[in-house]
């Protein structure tokens, strides 16, 4: 089985990505969206959203990255995609998944899914332009306002030429609602020749042994739950192959943070590891309880210097 981190807008970007590649399990990256308009974007973008470009497209822990692309443009998208397979990406993802409404506004996103056959012209444009030894995928959602042409958005999906479609189980007007429907996957994909990972509402491994039942999938793509829980793709890997695996504790995922050293982004502003940090404890409240008393202790503390001296009380190396 592989185990691919999604592509969360504003929240999974390199650190995050180094950060819970460090911990383990993931076998693939999706960077945040890289809009195209309707040109080639320089060198400079590419690297800002994925500064492991420079370390030949790989982690610090040597898990590979794919940069995704989001649009509306073909002849761009195909452009800026042999532009990044050049650089380093492992691969091009291509997004119809994003629900935000500034960016279904500009007709890039999920708003894609009411319209197969413009889903189809992108698809196939990047396909054909990108060598063919370097993976093309897409991440879906099962529709915009309901699921009425789900088969006819995977249908296209597959007759473009991708090699790999990543399911968001649930549409755009669902949101990130639970339930993610899994079981609706199985009759899109019989009979297809590609790739297909199962995403949305795994949060605990039992989750990811039911939707891999439901779905038929055996590939998983985690999002919330890695954020909310650092080690679960370490946790599933281990209970797939039958070993023994105890877990990180809170102090592990305290030191985990410190040694991502997301607090000695230069690239960053002065405040942005403290708000950071406390985005995502949000997302950790939901695994941890002691989340809870740590956000109350660092809430009034804006410089990264503060916050990161409160979490080095509590740190232990694992």
């Amino acid at each position: 089985m592989k185990l691919v981190l999604a592509p969360m807008e504003g929240v999974v970007d390199f650190k995050m990505r180094q950060l819970l590649t460090d911990i383990g399990g993931f076998d693939l990256c999706v960077t945040e969206f890289v809009r195209v308009i309707d040109a080639c974007l320089p060198d400079k973008v590419f690297n800002r959203y994925c500064p492991e470009l420079q370390n030949n497209g790989f982690t610090r822990a040597g898990t590979p990255v794919r940069i995704q692309l989001l649009g509306q443009v073909a002849e761009a998208l195909a452009e800026n995609a042999v532009r990044v397979i050049e650089l380093g990406s492992h691969g091009v993802d291509l997004n119809f998944g994003c629900p935000a409404k500034t960016v279904n506004r500009s007709k890039g996103g999920a708003v894609l899914l009411k319209d197969p056959e413009h889903m189809y012209e992108i698809i196939k444009a990047v396909r054909d332009a990108v060598p063919i030894q370097h993976q093309v995928s897409a991440k879906i959602r099962l529709g915009f306002d309901d699921d009425s042409n789900s088969q006819e958005i995977v249908d296209a999906v597959v007759s473009a030429g991708a090699d790999s479609i990543a399911i968001h189980a649930r549409t755009k007007r669902d949101g990130y609602n639970p339930p993610a429907y899994w079981e609706k996957i199985p009759p899109l994909i019989e009979g297809k020749a590609i790739d297909v990972v199962a995403n949305g509402e795994i949060w605990q491994v039992s989750d990811a042994l039911l939707c891999q039942q439901r779905s038929g999938c055996t590939d998983l793509m985690l999002g919330r739950g890695a954020l909310s829980h650092p080690d679960l793709a370490k946790k599933i890997k281990a209970t797939m192959s039958g070993e023994q695996y105890q877990g990180l504790q809170w102090e592990h995922i305290l030191y985990h943070i410190i040694h991502s050293s997301m607090h000695h982004d230069p690239t960053k502003d002065e405040k942005y590891f403290a708000s950071r940090t406390k985005q995502w404890l949000g997302y950790l409240k939901r695994e941890y309880q002691q989340a809870h008393a740590l956000f109350d202790e660092i809430r009034r503390l804006k410089t990264k210097e503060d916050v990161a001296d409160v979490l080095k009380k509590y740190a232990i190396a694992p």
